[in-house]
């Protein structure tokens, strides 16, 4: 079984793993077609509870204005 030689540096190791945050995009958000409000794409809007123009789920306490 292959065994390293050499320990990898400290700054080597952290360059190789910068890179996956690097890659990292935002969600997609759209807008609601219920209530205007902006959503992350295929997912049930949390402030009317809609998806796809159907209601799916009550909307929580917490997004209430």
């Amino acid at each position: 079984m292959a065994v390293p030689k050499r320990r990898h540096s400290k700054s080597r190791t952290r360059k190789r793993r910068s890179t996956y945050y690097n890659e990292l995009e935002p969600p997609q958000l759209m807008e609601c077609n219920n209530c205007g409000n902006s959503k992350v794409m295929h997912r049930a809007c949390k402030y009317c509870g809609h998806y796809r123009g159907r209601k799916v789920m009550e909307p929580s306490d917490d997004y209430m204005a």
